[in-house]
């Protein structure tokens, strides 16, 4: 029987759900507790004996359709695995491969040879390495090293995968795996930190002093030669998949410590252009993803752990099965599907739940090219492996899709051209490549700056200066920014101060601060004069009316100490309605020396008093409490002792879940009561109150909208555009009548007599981590899975019921509006009702 679930305000999808279950089984997750979308079924060929055969990493398919996979701590393995629908799952056959040679994770055959990266280990170097058959007996007997490659563990290398013409290899390396010196570059080898504030290291110690360009991704020949740089600015992609289309994409990692912070950025896919720079710095250095200096996000899909991707291409699937792109997450349990749409030259998309199950850490993924299955292992860290295998079985047609164009083939082809550019001394060029810098399109206007950023500054340095499109400008001043010498810095400022604050949008004002902050940091500080006239321009639209302009004005105004910045940034800060927002002010003002007074610090501090009750991910009690031992190392000793009130007094915890402004319950409101009303309300509200009663219901908890707030809930940005308003008052309001796939709960009966509700997000060994409070992301408990006698999913989600009680009904309208806009202070529901 099909039914229908709000997946998280995400998608509408159909699962099979399994019974209640014991996870105390000495073997690999069975199968009745994945849930699956309808039509499709998985099989679990075979139960990974981890003292012998341990725990299964990657797959890779070789030229008699035979499986590859690795241990992640030991051996190759070759799997023939049985017919889909014919024989038993007891006629598959495992082989060790008997080479000095495992602990991979990447693999592939290709050019009558097995690729293996291997990372790191007692034995063997971390690198790739080229396993073949000399003497074609159908057994691997030699092992070359073909490239080097520095680093290790979960962060060093990891895949290879091959190109779209079948004569090169694509190789990637998370950030813990120094960039292997590549004889070219796609990329301009101008990289930098380009953070306009100090930034602070991890507060729990991790990746301290590793610097730009972070995760890579590169290409070489079949020898492991001629490598060239291709991407950069990754946190930690696990793994690459090109679409029929030839696009190269990869599925960057989070940083979950940081949950709860303005510089997290979710699990998110990736379309890796060339020579493109998605902006991942340590600690607090992460960049926007909206600064026009990198490429964001295709899509963003929220905390988890990427391990292995693959497009279905050649999968016996329904069409849109073909197309999707499957996407592992280890810690959290599930295989999603993306569905990628052409948007200009690059694409946007959506996404949805493939396959699930509580403990299912997935690690890779592979179409087998034979019968068109996803095969399918779990495993990693020791804990339990698996090989599955997913077949469809459903009525919709599988015939394969056939390759054609579409909407982005065009400008695709205009950034192709462009790309081609890359990486080569040519004149023309500049003269090619210009104006397609006041594109619309953001990857054509990045292909175009690139191109120009391989050619000789003096050729173009001067255009630069007397451009006259903003947009254009503002691009060329990026690439004079990264290129140019001192000498240039006064007069690019002064043609950007030919640019009207008033005629630009809210994009374009970002985008002109990150330009200004980039001038400042290549070019060097400049006179006072200088310094001076870019205060005079952007200080007076301090503060501006939308709250990301204002993150962005806060940290150059206070580079540039403006007057009366610690002021105004103060009343932003007691107007934030996010505990991101507020963070993001008290950390820059964390290095304003100048402009206090007794008064204004004493504000500053009080914000630590409310900050006990935020939450976030292991590190964020501690970024909280740096940053203020950082200040107050910074206090005079008249200072302190005019601060001791505030500064002595104990800091005491408060509940997550009490709202930032506590409210009496109004009414228990109802959908029947809101939905007309609602429906009808498409004009005319107010932007910011309805964030703010995001706030006060307690949604940026756990949900990010417009770019802001938490993600232990599912990213509302796309809501309004895939759920009429019935479906989202129910989702509110009614969370249990159709729970959410995205707030599953599984409750967990222990031998001890003890019952745990909750996620499992991470594990190790045996042992379980499961998060039972989604306002408060680190609480966790660790379970072992030997202790848990029954587990069942719960009846109730972990998105709490009636959250808009406290609210009236014109709070409920705006809250609606602001939800169906997501988050967009333009849209129409703001609009006055004449302009209609």
């Amino acid at each position: 029987m099909q039914r229908l679930i709000l997946a998280g305000l995400l998608s509408l999808s159909a699962f099979q759900m399994g019974p209640a279950s014991t996870l105390a089984d000495d073997g690999a997750t069975p199968v009745d507790r994945i849930h699956l979308l309808e039509g499709f079924e998985a099989e679990l060929l075979y139960s990974v004996p981890s003292e012998q055969e341990g725990s299964w990493v990657n797959l890779t398919v070789d030229n008699r359709g035979r499986l590859i996979t690795s241990d992640q701590y030991g051996k190759l393995y070759r799997i023939t695995v049985p017919p889909a629908g014919g024989e038993s799952a007891d006629s598959l056959q495992i082989e060790t491969i008997d080479l000095d040679i495992g602990m991979a994770h990447g693999l592939l055959y290709a050019f009558d040879s097995l690729y293996v990266v291997v990372n790191g280990g007692d034995r063997l170097k971390s690198g790739l390495y080229r396993v073949r058959d000399t003497d074609g007996d159908d057994q691997y007997d030699s092992v070359d090293l073909l490239r080097e490659i520095e680093g290790g563990g979960e962060h060093g290398p990891h895949a290879v995968v091959l190109s779209p013409d079948g004569n090169s290899l694509y190789i990637c390396g998370g950030n813990h795996t120094p960039l292997p010196d590549p004889e070219t570059s796609l990329v301009p080898r101008v990289w930098e930190e380009d953070i306009v504030l100090e930034r602070m290291w991890d507060a729990g110690g991790h990746a301290v002093d590793i610097f730009a360009p972070g995760g890579w991704i590169c290409q070489c020949d079949p020898h492991g030669e001629n490598f060239e740089l291709v991407s950069i600015g990754y946190r930690n992609q696990y793994d690459i998949a090109f679409n029929p289309a030839g696009e190269l994409f990869t599925y960057d990692s989070d940083m979950e410590w940081d949950i709860g912070t303005p510089w997290y950025r979710p699990t998110r896919v990736n379309h890796v252009t060339s020579g493109s720079e998605f902006g991942w710095r340590s600690g607090t250095g992460n960049w926007p993803e909206d600064y026009p200096d990198s490429l964001g996000a295709v899509v963003n899909i929220g905390p988890g752990s990427p391990t292995g991707i693959v497009f279905g291409t050649g999968a016996r699937f329904p069409e849109k099965y073909q197309q999707a792109l499957f996407l592992c997450d280890w810690s959290y349990g599930i295989i999603y599907a993306a569905h990628l749409t052409p948007d200009g030259s690059s694409y946007t998309g959506t996404f949805e739940r493939f396959a699930d199950a509580q403990p299912f850490p997935v690690t890779d993924l592979i179409v087998h090219p034979h019968d068109g299955a996803l095969y399918v292992t779990i495993g990693g860290r020791r804990t339990q492996s698996g090989l599955y295998r997913i077949t469809y079985h459903g009525a919709e047609s599988t015939e394969p899709v056939a390759i054609a164009t579409d909407a982005g083939s065009e400008p695709r082809a205009t950034r192709h051209m462009l790309e081609r550019l890359h990486g080569r001394n040519e004149v023309s060029a500049i003269e090619i490549a210009w104006p397609y810098l006041a594109s619309e399109d953001a990857e054509i206007r990045y292909a175009a700056r690139v191109a120009i950023e391989h050619q000789p500054v003096e050729l173009w340095r001067e255009r630069v200066l007397s451009e006259e499109n903003p947009t254009a400008l503002m691009h060329g001043a990026i690439a004079l920014a990264h290129l140019g010498s001192s000498d240039d810095l006064e007069p690019l400022i002064d043609a950007l101060g030919r640019l009207d604050w008033g005629s630009l949008d809210n994009a374009e004002r970002v985008n002109l601060l990150r330009v200004y902050g980039l001038a400042f940091l290549r070019l060097g500080e400049g006179s006072a004069a200088v310094r001076q006239a870019v205060v005079d321009r952007i200080s007076p639209h301090f503060p501006a009316t939308t709250q990301r302009v204002n993150m962005e004005l806060a940290k150059l105004c206070i580079f540039l100490d403006a007057p009366q910045v610690a002021e105004r940034t103060l009343d932003l800060l007691d107007a934030a309605v996010t505990q991101e927002e507020q963070l993001h002010y008290v950390i820059c003002l964390k290095d304003l020396d100048t402009g206090w007074n007794n008064d204004l610090r004493r504000r500053y501090f009080e914000w630590f008093h409310l900050a006990a009750g935020h939450r976030g991910g292991h590190s964020f009690q501690g970024f909280v409490d740096n940053i203020r031992d950082e200040v107050i190392e910074k206090l005079t000793n008249s200072e302190k002792t005019a601060l001791t009130d505030v500064l002595n007094r104990p800091i005491e915890e408060i509940d997550p879940a009490i709202s930032i402004e506590p409210r009496d319950v109004v009414q228990r409101w109802t959908v029947d009561e809101l939905v007309d009303v609602a429906d009808s309300s498409t004009h005319g509200r107010n932007f910011e109150q309805g964030r703010r009663m995001f706030a006060i219901a307690n949604c940026f908890k756990c949900h990010r909208i417009g770019g802001e707030g938490g993600s232990t809930g599912p990213d509302l940005t796309g809501a309004g555009g895939r759920f009429n308003v019935r479906n989202l008052l129910e989702s509110i309001i009614e969370p249990n009548k159709v729970i959410s796939d995205q707030y599953l709960k599984t409750i967990f009966a222990l031998t001890n007599g003890r019952i745990v509700e909750g996620r499992i997000v991470n594990l190790v060994n045996d042992e379980y981590k499961v998060m039972t409070n989604m306002l408060d992301p680190d609480a966790q408990e660790t379970i072992n899975r030997f202790t848990v006698e029954e587990s069942r999913t719960s009846e109730t989600s972990m998105m709490p019921a009636n959250l808009v009680d406290t609210l009236i009904e014109e709070e409920i309208l705006d809250l609606m509006a602001y939800l169906r806009s997501g988050g967009n202070p333009d849209a129409e529901y703001f609009q006055p009702a004449a302009s209609r």
